[in-house]
């Protein structure tokens, strides 16, 4: 059996454990080759930001250092008021990757409750909470691989959003989703921002941030685009 992740995330009437990130002159090399270059910012927990700007200006990176998968060559990011260790601020992430990363040969109740087991949260009506808000109620049983893209990624979403993050990180998620999919998660990223969690969006899709009320940043070689 999975042990939950230390520190695994609680919520106390309705306080968020991640309140504000600072991103502090972060560079990070891949080789000699900087893909960000001395970036600097801030967001907030109850907002939408959206990361754009042309392939290879360093989008996925910054997203991938934020949380906590890439570590920055120099500089530091900062998750107030937990710091900067690591195991106190993993448990309070979810994210999306631009493919799913759901485990083909399980169910997509399964995924899920694996990602509810090895958060530390209840597994029974973990499927429950979290289906009917990306429409995925009737994917339950079905295996992952024989969903498609839209269907797979709602089933990500879902396993996302299970423990209640207070970071919610999603790289370029409409990519490929069909009408129905794009709007389940427009509204599922709505509604993570009303419940006060921070919502960081690589996205290459046109009107999205006008339409969600979304801050934009641009990034361009590395750099923040001024």
């Amino acid at each position: 059996m999975l042990a939950p992740c230390r520190g695994a995330a609680r919520r106390s009437k309705g306080l968020f454990v991640i309140e504000q990130i600072e991103v502090r002159s972060v560079t990070r090399l891949f080789g000699a080759t900087p893909a960000l270059r001395s970036v600097s910012m801030r967001f907030d927990a109850g907002s939408i930001t959206f990361l754009e700007g042309p392939n290879g200006a360093g989008k996925s990176t910054l997203l991938a250092v934020i949380g906590t998968v890439l570590a920055p060559t120099s500089g530091e990011v900062v998750y107030h008021p937990l710091g900067a260790e690591l195991e106190r601020i993993r448990p309070h992430i979810g994210w999306v990757a631009h493919d799913s990363l759901c485990y083909r040969e399980l169910s997509a109740r399964q995924n899920v409750e694996l990602a509810a087991r090895v958060y530390g949260v209840a597994v029974e009506g973990a499927w429950a909470r979290v289906a009917k808000r990306v429409g995925a109620e009737q994917l339950a049983d079905r295996r992952v691989g024989t969903l498609s893209r839209g269907q797979r990624q709602r089933v990500a979403l879902a396993r996302a959003l299970v423990h209640d993050p207070s970071l919610l990180l999603l790289d370029e998620p409409w990519s490929g989703l069909d009408r129905a999919s794009a709007e389940h998660l427009q509204h599922a990223l709505l509604e993570e921002r009303a419940r006060g969690a921070l919502v960081i969006v690589v996205n290459h899709t046109d009107g999205l941030a006008e339409r969600l009320g979304a801050r934009c940043v641009r990034l361009e070689n590395g750099r923040l685009a001024q």
